[in-house]
Order: C-alpha cells, then structure tokens, then sequence
C-alpha cells in the first residue's frame, strides 16, 4: 500500500519508518492524503484523513475555553468547512495525541465530523515542543502554569524522558517558576499567580537534576510559595476590614515587601527569598498603605 501513498517530492523514497507510520494508518480506518518533507528542515510528514474518535488531546495540556469551542464551532459552520489541520503524533498502542489541536479537535466533535485532517509527525518528540509553541489561544500565566505541570509529569513518568535533567526541557518548560506555579495552581485554581510572577522570574531556575528527583524540589518550593500566598491574603483581609477593596491591593503589598529590591549582582536562592518575603508579609502594617483618590 506504500507505494500507492502521493509522495513529494515525485521522486523521493519514502523512509521505511514513514512507510510503517502511512500503513499504520490506513489500518487505523485513516486515509493517507500524501507523504512529505517540510520545507525547513525536509523533515517528512504525513498528511492523512483519520477517525474524528481516535483523536485525543495529549493529557498535559491546558484545559479547554469553552467560548473559545464555541466560536470555533460557529466558524466551522459558518465556513460550512474545515480549513486548519491539526498536528498529531501516534503513540505505539495506537492512540493518536494532539499537542497544539485540542480547540479544533473538540469544534469538530460538537458537530459531529467523522473524519478530521492532521498533520502527523513521526517523532514523537516534536510534540513536547510544539506544545511549548501553541499559539491557538493565547496563554494566560494559570494556563501555561498548568499546561508545563502537567508536561512534568507525563515526561517524568516516561522510561525514556524521565532520567534527563529538569534543565534539558527549559525549551519546553519556557519558564521554571510555571512548573512551581502549576502545582499550587492544581490545589487553588483562583491563585494569585500573577501578582508573585515578577519575583519567581528572578529566583526561580531550572535544575540541574533528574526530574523526578528535581519534582521534590518543586513540591517544597510550591509550599514555601503557598505559604507566603496565606500570609498576603491575611493582609489583604486585614485591609477590607477597613474598607479598602482594591483590585491590585495584592501587587502593591508585594511591591513593598519584595525581597530583592534592586538586587543586581546577588540574588539570594529561592528558600531565602521566600523566607524573607513570608516575614515580611507577617510584620506588614496595613495602616502604611494609601490610596488617592
């Protein structure tokens, strides 16, 4: 069936993996559209037609927008078309993953296609890092936090992936203090994680260890984080109870008592930052804080 598959260039040889991957396919109850080499890298690709039910999110990704589902859906039929393929990879079992799709892939569910066009890719790899590119909705800090959280594990979890050093995957991750957010984030989904994002960009950095062992890094990092977290909201109490209900009453508080000031050349750990910020907020008088108006 390999030589059957449209492939291009005319007279290019399809790779025997790529080969393997186009039967897979068709077995699947998929219709290989054409075999082909990307123009950056001639690396191959695989466009095909599969089964709208054996498509899936990869499970480490942001959670869906509802309105954004919604709007996709109304294009589509409006359109009455569907013009953007999404990228896909297939694991051994059979499954197929999308990292960048999952917007697209649900659209396409609610209006009951049966078929859907991919892009299949041959490395599995490739998916971790057009994970870490998505763009089809623009990410906010809870977003990404949870998306890289969730990549943390599945790459800890995997024999393969699992032994490399949390450092290896910064092209993934973008930032080390998403992986310290995503857990806090996974236990208080309304985590002001906005308002600590400026300090955590300057203490918190990537490991130099096996992930699974950097993870119980992470855990202690995401409690010392939550703790300095209780104690702003403690203030921020303390500041409606004299009926000042600010919106960035938070991002102010923090700016007062932030532990590195104009630190340049020495910027303490990440554990001492925190500890000096936890007492900070402890001894924090509400009484100093103004607002004009």
């Amino acid at each position: 069936m390999a030589s059957e598959i449209p492939v291009h260039p005319a007279d290019a040889k399809l790779p025997s993996r790529v080969a393997e991957l186009c039967e897979a396919v068709l077995e699947d109850g998929g219709h290989v559209l054409s075999a082909y080499r990307e123009p950056v890298s001639q690396s191959w690709q695989i466009f095909a037609l599969i089964p709208t039910k054996r498509l899936a999110p990869t499970p480490y990704q942001r959670d869906l927008s509802r309105p954004h589902v919604k709007r996709l859906q109304e294009v589509i039929e409006k359109l009455d078309r569907f013009i953007d393929p999404v990228v896909a990879v297939r694991s051994e079992d059979g499954k197929y993953w999308t990292p960048n799709g999952n917007h697209r892939l649900a659209a396409m569910k609610k209006i009951k296609a049966p078929e859907i066009p991919i892009l299949l890719i041959p490395d599995s790899d490739v998916a971790f890092q057009i994970l870490a590119l998505n763009t089809e909705k623009a990410h906010n800090v809870k977003d990404k936090s949870l998306e890289v959280i969730r990549m943390y594990r599945a790459l800890m979890e995997d024999p393969d992936r699992g032994s490399k050093t949390e450092k290896s995957f910064a092209f993934q991750f973008e930032e080390a203090y998403y992986v310290t957010l995503g857990l806090v984030y996974e236990k208080r989904a309304r985590f002001a994680g906005s308002a600590f994002s400026p300090i955590l960009r300057r203490v918190d950095k990537f490991l130099a260890q096996a992930l699974g062992n950097a993870f119980s890094e992470r855990v202690s990092r995401a409690a010392l984080l939550e703790e300095a977290s209780d104690r702003l909201d403690a203030r921020v109490d303390e500041l409606k109870s004299r009926g000042v209900n600010h919106p960035y009453a938070k991002t102010v508080i923090l700016a007062r008592v932030n532990p590195l000031g104009r630190a340049r050349k020495t910027i303490p750990t990440f554990q001492q930052a925190f500890a000096k910020l936890s007492k900070s907020l402890e001894d924090f008088d509400v009484g100093t804080v103004r607002w004009g108006g």
